[in-house]
């Protein structure tokens, strides 16, 4: 029997001086929403699987907490992934996994819906799970159990979690979220058996249920097929959009510690037109979607005076690409003059308009400036499809300096398909030339922050053929940077590569790679995105008990005609135009910007019905 949300809180009194942040266990945030338990029809726990710093300001869970507490016949409460003193003391003292608005425990939930925004959060969902007393695999659970549903980015590829999650949203899930509770409430009216609910999951648009679905794999262990066990099962789940952006979140929660990002996030453009050939994202959120400048502008009042936040963050994955970008930033610096805000665009292109906007936006609260050239040889930009000269990058960095920006960051990434030794030196010497020009232009305090990422090829990306690069070659390459910017004045940071390797196990891999995910959990692997948590020899450990091989899953070049684990979830991209790709990155062809030329991606072709069926879309493809 499940303990009652006053004996969760009675239980809690006595432990919450004995772990770190107390208050990441307490709510009772500004802008909370509290319902009562007993008069909504469907009460749904949104969890983000690491812990509250991290999780709440979460701009996914942010929305649907918002949208789905708009519902008069639900309620929607947070859970969060405890920090390992907390894990302990709950499970010593007995204690089930809770929800902070009302301290119910989470199996007390109808439906949990886990955010998978990265892979390496795969272990503390399980962790999750057991900490709430729902079993961790789907075809243990009963009617009696929570629906578990999981979201994000990570859920392009659904297959290495498949055994432990009942239905994902493949895409965005701002309108099929209503359509699952819709579908629960009818079921649960019904009192039909749980596979019935399964199925009738499967019926909606952008909802993958991995049970009602069947690997077959061949000798060499590459997948033969992936099919449905039902006629009327869809053979490809198509990924969810909504044709216009939904009204943002307005009513943020206002945390009561201090977290990762204290700011009212907006999303001011949703998908990209660049085309980077590494970049998940860039892939799998298109097609174009953004606001117009008066409802920004609306959307930051309203936030305002809902939290008293002193920060606004405007989030793309390319700001200055947003169309409106010029006048969004003029009318910002009028309204707001008088109110000291900082307002930050964390993703620029690299040019001299970047600089303008920022300087437009500047107060005495501006943050530091970052671009993110990616990769520092003509011959490695071909590759990856990212045409930006080293003279821009120069220019652009003399003229943040020379407004008297005192910290400049730059992000780059490694272990690129076909990078040499030679590309990587040029990184180092591109940074030195960068830190000569900022002394130059303003003395020698200037500070530049150099930041290094391991590629990892992702699913849905013209790289998705491609091998990773060897744990050898990566710290070969480190070892290089360190040695060249050794003295230089420039500081270097860098991704673990041992963690890079995980992500890409996890990216890439098939079903199978449920056995060993249970397996790692079960010896002890989570938080295996923090740099301080060592778990790397536990997934060695599930490898060879699970009596797979790891290298299979990253060193292994793919075949053009392999079918992949994730291509029966379709982004709205073509497979043809990924490949059509990776051959251009082969011969270190680029491919225009799509909003140059049409480059017949697909995506266009397959959301076509949504401008008949949506009279006010305002999605295009340029």
């Amino acid at each position: 029997m499940l303990p009652t949300p006053a004996d969760i809180q009675s239980r809690l009194e006595r432990l919450l001086l004995r772990v770190q942040k107390p208050g990441r266990y307490v709510g009772g945030e500004l802008n909370q929403v509290v319902k009562e338990w007993d008069n909504v029809q469907t009460r749904l726990a949104l969890v983000f699987p690491d812990i509250y710093d991290i999780g709440l300001p979460n701009l996914g869970l942010a929305a649907l907490y918002e949208l789905l507490n708009q519902r008069s016949d639900v309620l929607a409460e947070r859970a969060y992934a405890p920090w390992v003193d907390m894990e302990t003391l709950l499970r010593e003292n007995d204690i089930p996994l809770y929800s902070l608005e009302t301290f119910h425990p989470l199996a007390a939930f109808d439906i949990i819906g886990i955010s998978l925004p990265y892979e390496t959060l795969y272990t503390n969902a399980l962790n999750i799970l057991d900490l709430s007393g729902i079993p961790l695999f789907s075809h243990q659970r009963t009617e009696n159990h929570p629906l578990i549903i999981a979201g994000g980015h990570a859920a392009f590829n659904p297959e290495p979690m498949s055994d432990f999650i009942d239905a994902f949203v493949i895409g965005e899930g701002e309108e099929v979220i209503h359509e699952i509770v819709n579908c629960y409430q009818t079921w649960k009216r019904n009192k039909q058996p749980r596979a019935v609910l399964l199925k009738n999951l499967a019926h909606i648009w952008g909802v993958y249920v991995p049970v009602l679905y069947e690997p077959q794999y061949r000798q060499d262990g590459t997948l033969a097929s992936i099919n449905p066990l039902f006629d009327d099962v869809p053979k490809t789940v198509t990924k969810r959009i909504v044709a216009c952006l939904p009204p943002a979140p307005t009513h943020l929660i206002v945390p009561s510690i201090d977290i990762v990002h204290n700011r009212i996030p907006i999303e001011i453009m949703r998908g990209c037109t660049r085309g980077c050939r590494f970049c998940h994202a860039g892939m799998v959120n298109r097609p174009i979607r953004e606001r117009s400048v008066e409802e920004i502008v609306n959307i930051i009042q309203t936030a305002l005076q809902n939290t008293g936040f002193e920060e606004i963050a405007l989030l793309s994955l390319s700001s200055s690409d947003y169309a409106h970008i010029d006048e969004l930033v003029e009318v910002l610096g009028k309204n707001f003059a008088d109110r000291n805000l900082k307002v930050s665009l964390p993703s620029l292109r690299i040019d001299t308009f970047s600089v303008h906007l920022m300087e437009k936006l500047r107060t005495a609260r501006s943050g530091n400036f970052t671009l993110a050239p990616e990769a520092a040889t003509e011959r490695m930009r071909n590759i990856i499809n990212k045409p930006i000269s080293s003279q821009l990058l120069i220019d652009t960095a003399r003229e943040i300096y020379a407004r008297k920006w005192p910290t400049l960051k730059l992000y780059f990434m490694i272990g690129h398909p076909h990078e040499t030794l030679e590309d990587v030196h040029a990184i180092a010497e591109l940074c030195k030339t960068v830190m000569a020009e900022g002394r130059k232009a303003a003395g020698r305090r200037v500070a530049l922050h150099v930041s290094v990422s391991t590629f990892v090829p992702k699913p849905h990306t013209p790289f998705q053929w491609v091998a990773c690069d060897s744990i050898e070659q990566i710290d070969a390459k480190i070892a290089l940077l360190q040695r060249e910017l050794k003295n230089s004045g420039i500081k270097l940071s860098w991704t673990d590569p041992k963690k890079t390797l995980l992500e890409a196990w996890l990216s890439r891999g098939d079903r199978r790679l449920g056995q060993v995910i249970f397996t790692a959990w079960k010896l002890g692997a989570k938080f295996d995105a923090w740099q301080d948590q060592s778990t790397l020899e536990f997934w060695e450990t599930a490898f060879k008990q699970s009596g797979l091989d790891p290298d299979f899953y990253t060193y292994r070049p793919r075949d053009e005609k392999e079918l992949f684990p994730w291509d029966h979830i379709h982004t709205g991209v073509n497979k043809s135009f990924l490949l059509a790709e990776y051959r251009r990155s082969l011969r270190g062809e680029l491919l225009a910007d799509c909003r140059e030329t049409c480059t017949a991606c697909g995506i266009s072709a397959t959301f076509a019905g949504l401008r008949r069926t949506s009279p006010n879309t305002d999605w295009r493809c340029p």
